[in-house]
């Protein structure tokens, strides 16, 4: 900025009688909004961040999950929301990934910083899944950078994100704790962020240990009723309140889809959802990528409904472990004879994108969570398949039931046949409950949201 783009102002004041905090956005003469780094001078001096609230996201990794995208995304859109003009800090194993990933990200007060996670320490995770009750309890032995601390110090409020994270689903979260853990240390809030929590009597070496920590955090908010009561009813904490998944509140980016898009002849395109993840929680004796085929195969010809795979974990390095696309596509190539009645996804899309691709199908099957709230929170009718309580809760809480709850054990072309022909059947009363229900989780998030205020 020159001083040719300097614009005088005068006294900025309270209005009297006015409650709560003011924000104040400073724009150049054409109008535009400064960035984080541009100066603002108020008597010879930059002021520029310091009315500026800031917040560090801790429990993201990368962008290769695109749920992980949509809950970073949805929290920033709504941080801007509450406090407006913010500083937000958003940890990332992959900062230039992450970055093209969402170009627009500084414009909007994020800045990806290096996450605290040497390359070694991955050995210690694998080490903490022994059966051994010292490992369980030892927590997180590495020492953390003075950078790091320093950065946390330049924070308000840390926001755990991650979804899942504190559970058992993947391993002990010891890593994240001990990051949470120097936050806390630090005198700085700790807010567990949209969050599905535990069980953890798995490891019962480990419950003492995550109950005491959950307890110190400032504020736990849950998004389904599953944790709500695991953590009030078993392990007796009271810091719990109740919101929805934050992503439910990603605004869709539209995008085109014809280079990708179905040929629709009938009844509409299926959006399909199928993870590699899925596979070791399959138990039902059968091949899952062949009982997936047939079923697509009799969801084309006897239901004349085309399919759209939908990829929504994809590692943005091109890594085929844990990579939708690359699981999904070998059941695409057993599916040629049914030509462009079924397609692939681009899979490259970001979260956003593929939240508008998903918002065009008539019906949705997901194993993905947040390929499913993608659909749910574009009001279509969906089944989704569970590995963990996230899956059952959000269902439980939308709509009293867990009918269109596909357990991953179980998934066959015999029960994703009857989830079909479930979402047939319902599907104008679905539409209308998710319509109703979406009104009262949007406010859920607004208040939670409205809570974190209170530790700024």
């Amino acid at each position: 900025m020159n001083k040719n783009d300097l614009v005088p102002f005068g006294f900025l004041g309270k209005p009297h009688g006015l409650r709560g905090n003011v924000s104040i956005r400073f724009f150049n003469k054409n109008s535009k909004l400064l960035k984080n780094e541009d100066k603002v001078l108020l008597g010879g001096i930059n002021i520029g961040r310091s009315f500026m609230k800031s917040f560090y996201l801790s429990g993201h990794r990368n962008f290769n999950n695109r749920g992980c995208e949509a809950i970073v995304r949805s929290t920033v859109g709504l941080l801007r929301q509450e406090f407006g003009a913010v500083e937000v800090l958003v940890s990332s194993g992959d900062i230039s990934r992450d970055t093209a990933q969402w170009p627009d990200a500084a414009e909007l007060g994020v800045e990806f910083v290096p996450d605290y996670f040497p390359a070694y320490t991955r050995y210690w995770v694998n080490l903490q899944r022994l059966p051994i009750p010292a490992l369980k309890t030892a927590g997180w032995p590495f020492p953390i950078s003075e950078a790091f601390k320093e950065l946390l110090q330049r924070v308000d409020v840390v926001l755990s994100v991650g979804g899942d994270n504190y559970s058992l689903d993947y391993r002990l979260p010891s890593w994240l704790m001990g990051v949470d853990r120097l936050a806390m240390n630090l005198r700085k809030p700790v807010v567990l962020w949209g969050a599905s929590v535990g069980p953890f009597e798995k490891v019962s070496a480990f419950v003492p240990i995550i109950r005491k920590h959950l307890a110190d955090m400032s504020l736990i908010a849950v998004r389904e009723s599953a944790s709500d009561n695991y953590l009030n009813e078993t392990l007796g904490l009271n810091n719990i309140i109740r919101m929805a998944d934050p992503a439910f509140t990603l605004i869709p980016e539209p995008v085109s889809t014809i280079p990708f898009w179905p040929v629709e002849k009938g009844n509409g395109v299926l959006g399909l959802n199928i993870s590699p993840v899925i596979e070791k929680y399959h138990h039902s004796g059968s091949d899952l990528r062949t009982e997936i085929v047939e079923f697509i195969r009799v969801t084309v010809k006897n239901y004349d409904i085309s399919v759209l795979l939908i990829p929504h974990v994809v590692p943005l390095n091109g890594d085929i472990k844990n990579n939708d696309a690359d699981y999904m596509r070998s059941v695409l190539d057993s599916l040629s004879d049914l030509g462009s009645r079924v397609r692939m996804m681009d899979s490259a899309l970001n979260a956003a994108q593929i939240k508008h691709v998903i918002s065009q199908c008539r019906f949705f099957i997901g194993a993905r969570t947040h390929s499913t709230i993608a659909a749910l929170s574009s009001i279509v009718p969906t089944v989704s398949i569970a590995y963990s309580i996230k899956a059952k809760g959000i269902n439980q809480d939308l709509f009293g039931h867990q009918d269109a709850v596909i357990e991953s054990a179980e998934v066959s072309q015999t029960s994703l046949l009857a989830g079909l022909e479930w979402l047939l059947t319902h599907e104008q009363e679905l539409c209308e409950q998710l319509t109703l229900r979406l009104v009262v989780a949007k406010k859920q998030i607004v208040c939670a949201m409205e809570r974190v205020r209170e530790f700024v």
